[in-house]
């Protein structure tokens, strides 16, 4: 230790290990940092104050408390190659593996870790070991659990079974002792020197070292036959797919254990290389949804177990429950248990109580009179609360609700009352939801084929294919549909149009109401904000029904997944660089895939097998969605460093690019095929038409707020929303023909109708507007009950037996809604669990739109037949 050294206290003052950190740093003149509970609550946040903002070096925790921070942080963070940390201490609890202890670290780390075993009748620490760099490389694969370590100094340690003797080799119980190391306990008034005390802890002894098995009062006989509950815990731990886990006896017999599912975005760093891997790795470790998760973890310990040791139930939550001391809190996880037992619809309620319970606790939490209203932008700090007050907040409503969230004290000490609702509202929703996933047919959820043979088939289909003439259409946000028809890999007849054309019949049909239902969905690891974008092969040789689709889309995972639209199946995933928010467009040859990157590349792939054809490197972040042109197949793409590229796939080279005046490009932009104009808009305001050929400047305007949302065409004239909450029609020659004022801004892209008579733009303050595209007067509005980020997707409603168009339209709250293309009245709505940013996209009968917690969902259209 060193006065350059930066102490954590991790412990309360009430544990022990807490005396050690305080004189460790006032002894060496190091710093101790001490940080408000609340904050610990909060892994991402702990994390960047510990690493971050004060370079923490020494670090003693309990292996649950470490595990909070999830396997992204501890790789990328607390154990990354540049970690500040020197020392890492781990006591209290077992030890995790090393295997485990390896898949947290990245392989360039030294940090030195330690693993620290004592009890508070000897004065905390009597035990410590220094796990060998050589465990921690992975070259010694010898050492399946790490030992006790020795004896600190005037310290005895002795093993002893169970009439007493000494044990060198085999089990026992562990005592500790010594002339230094007594302690005063209970009624004692004083005590013999070198007593040894019995920690209660059982462990095996070979070759000179102490292995933890557990504690004595967890090895117990079930149906007869003795059963370690920490050897099941550490096997359950072994599994790929765990990341935490806890087991215990409910009610003495019961056997309950606890897992926290592995997050497979945290493996992105290990599957860079090859799509398949990648693919198959995600199968294998998450094993689609929740219940087949739980099948699966039963399913391989099965195998390895005897019957008796099989748990009876295993819990999915979101992160283990911990004392104040950082231990495993099992009687708040049982607490879990015995409230999932309960009925779901009993539990929960009817979700439109959720907000009465929330304002009752709110009220009673800040002392507030039962009569007092609570507004919805009221924030729990500025109304009196505390840090203290809101972890009591955040407790009271979970048990009352029934769910588990650790994102809700976040949500309440930073959001207001109706971001808290939302996200209570999202925490109920997403466990009912997940109970009707798990009953939907074996055929409707992914994984259902191997991905390590899907993407080889595919590109057999592709290769025998490869002469016939095929249709193919493309179908991204906003409604757009582009059609082509291919000869052969080398000459591409393009047209581009909309399927939907001319289709608006203004008829409405019978009086069926329409519904929506779950058919698949799809894990990527992390929040979808990207939109679908929908790829339709037909051979000339099949109808368009027949055709094969392919659903492309990225997530904040850095995955990009292709899943066929018929059952959500994986046929190939790719791990990119970095992050992806921008959907991705199709070549004008339909054979690839692009897509832009956080990176700040746009990666060219096979849209057979996702393998990379070119990639090429723009100078920051890039989330626009290329725009394709179908004459010259250059793909036109925006990025974070203010210039639009256009790149030609076939040649591989950038053909040329534009700064666009200032502010990143973060919109898509538009090509007019028949004006032959290119629109690209900036947020520093800029809105340019370019020459989609040279890139040559034609004209261009500057309105001083950001533009978000994507410009489109519409009968010679430009459509784009604006920051100010406008939504402004410009003429070919850059002249404002109109403009309407939303009530809030507008980061939604406008969606022109197939006739170009109607566009239609959703807005922050919550509406969906149709407006006449010749004058901008309002045709119709709808009120949603969120915000509206994305676009609307305009479609034929024939597909469900209805005549006229028909509109798509997500809510940042969750929810999806089809509208009546006439008239705005809504025919069908479907909460998911989670945000919407993404827009969504229709094929058929098929609804499919990318959500924030983690997931891509397809919805089925039908016909709801009304009774009586």
């Amino acid at each position: 230790m060193s006065a350059d050294d930066v102490v954590f206290l991790a412990s309360p003052l009430t544990f022990d290990p807490s005396v050690v950190d305080i004189f460790l740093a006032l002894s060496s003149g190091a710093q101790l940092l001490i940080i408000p509970s609340v904050i610990k609550k909060m892994p991402g946040r702990l994390a960047r104050l510990l690493f971050k903002h004060h370079k923490t070096t020494v670090l003693q925790v309990t292996p649950t408390l470490l595990v909070r921070f999830g396997q992204h942080i501890l790789k990328q963070e607390v154990l990354s190659s540049g970690s500040s940390l020197r020392v890492l201490a781990l006591g209290g609890e077992t030890c995790p593996s090393p295997a485990l202890l390896r898949s947290w670290r990245h392989e360039s780390n030294k940090t030195h870790i330690y693993n620290l075993y004592g009890i508070t009748e000897v004065s905390c620490w009597a035990c410590s070991y220094s796990i060998p760099e050589s465990v921690l490389q992975c070259n010694d694969t010898t050492l399946s659990a790490v030992p006790l370590g020795t004896p600190l100094m005037d310290t005895m340690v002795e093993v002893r079974d169970e009439d007493g003797s000494i044990v060198t080799e085999g089990e026992g119980q562990v005592f500790i002792g010594g002339e230094g190391r007594v302690c005063l306990l209970d009624d004692e008034e004083a005590v013999i020197p070198g007593t040894m005390r019995a920690t209660g802890d059982w462990v095996s002894v070979k070759d000179a070292q102490l292995c933890y098995l557990g504690r004595k009062d967890r090895l117990i006989k079930r149906h007869g036959k003795r059963v370690n509950l920490d050897s099941l815990q550490q096997l359950i731990l072994s599994l790929p797919q765990v990341e935490a886990c806890a087991v215990s006896l409910y009610e003495g017999s019961r056997l309950l254990a606890f897992v926290v599912a592995f997050t497979p975005a945290e493996q992105t760093a290990e599957h860079r290389g090859d799509p398949r891997s990648a693919a198959k790795h995600h199968q294998e470790e998450t094993g689609g949804a929740d219940g087949d998760l739980s099948r699966l973890i039963l399913s391989r310990l099965s195998q390895v177990l005897p019957a008796h040791s099989v748990p009876d139930v295993l819990v999915l939550v979101p992160s283990l429950c911990l004392t104040p001391h950082g231990k495993v809190d099992m009687e708040a996880l049982v607490k879990i248990y015995q409230r999932q037992r309960q009925s779901l619809e009993s539990s929960r309620g009817d979700v439109s109580k959720l907000k009465q319970t929330l304002q009752s606790l709110w009220q009673e939490t800040l002392g507030l009179p039962e009569d007092a209203s609570v507004d919805e932008d009221s924030s729990f700090l500025s109304s009196g609360g505390d840090s203290l007050k809101a972890l009591h907040l955040c407790e009271d409503i979970l048990a009352a609700v029934g769910v588990t969230s650790p994102e809700l004290l976040e949500a309440i000490l930073d959001g207001t009352f109706s971001d808290v609702l939302r996200h209570v509202t999202r925490a109920a929703l997403n466990t009912l939801f997940e109970n009707s996933r798990s009953s939907l047919p074996k055929a409707k959820k992914r994984h259902t084929d191997a991905p390590s043979v899907a993407p080889a088939k595919r590109e057999r289909q592709a290769s025998a294919a490869a002469e016939e003439t095929r249709a193919v259409r493309v179908l991204r946000r906003a409604g757009e549909v582009i059609e082509m028809k291919i000869r052969n890999p080398e000459t591409h007849e393009n047209l581009q149009g909309n399927a939907l054309g001319g289709r608006d019949s203004g008829e409405k049909g019978g009086g069926d109401a329409l519904g929506l239902s779950l058919s698949w969905s799809s894990d990527t690891g992390r929040c979808v904000d990207a939109s679908p974008v929908i790829l339709v092969q037909d051979r000339s040789d099949q109808t368009a029904d027949e055709g094969q689709a392919s659903v492309f889309i990225g997530s904040h995972s850095h995955r990009i997944q292709a899943l066929d639209l018929t059952d959500g199946s994986l046929l190939w995933e790719r791990v990119l660089g970095d992050r992806i928010e921008a959907s991705a467009a199709v070549s004008h040859c339909g054979t690839l895939v692009v897509i832009g990157c956080y990176d700040g590349c746009v990666y060219f792939l096979c849209a057979a097998s996702g393998k990379t054809r070119w990639m090429f490197e723009t100078g920051d972040a890039v989330k626009s969605c290329p725009a394709v042109d179908p004459l010259t197949g250059l793909v036109i793409v925006g990025s974070h460093d203010g210039h639009v590229y256009a790149l030609n796939p076939k040649v591989q080279q950038c053909v040329w690019r534009r700064h666009c005046g200032g502010g990143a490009v973060f919109s898509s932009p538009y090509l007019h095929t028949s004006l032959r104009q290119l629109y690209a808009a900036s947020l520093g305001g800029h809105l340019l038409c370019l020459n989609p050929d040279s890139g040559e400047v034609l004209w261009s305007l500057c309105r001083d707020v950001p533009f978000f949302s994507s410009p489109n065409g519409s009968s010679g004239h430009v459509v784009i929303g604006s920051v100010d909450g406008n939504i402004c029609c410009f003429s070919d020659t850059g002249k404002l023909v109109w403009q309407f004022l939303t009530k809030g801004p507008v980061f939604s892209s406008p969606c022109v109708t197939p006739d170009r008579q109607r566009v239609l733009c959703g807005s922050h303050d919550g509406h969906l507007y149709c407006l006449n595209c010749a004058d901008g007067s309002l045709v119709w509005t709808f009120r949603t009950t969120g915000r509206v980020f994305s676009s609307p997707c305009v479609f034929d409603g024939s597909v469900v037996g209805r005549r006229g168009l028909l509109v798509a339209l997500a809510s940042t709250d969750g929810t999806v809604w089809i509208l009546d293309g006439r008239d705005g009245r809504k025919l069908a709505s479907l909460a998911l669990p989670g945000e919407l940013f993404s827009s969504p996209v229709v094929w058929g009968r098929s609804l499919v739109v990318g959500c924030r917690n983690d997931y891509v969902y397809c919805l089925q259209l039908a016909v709801k037949e009304e009774t009586g």
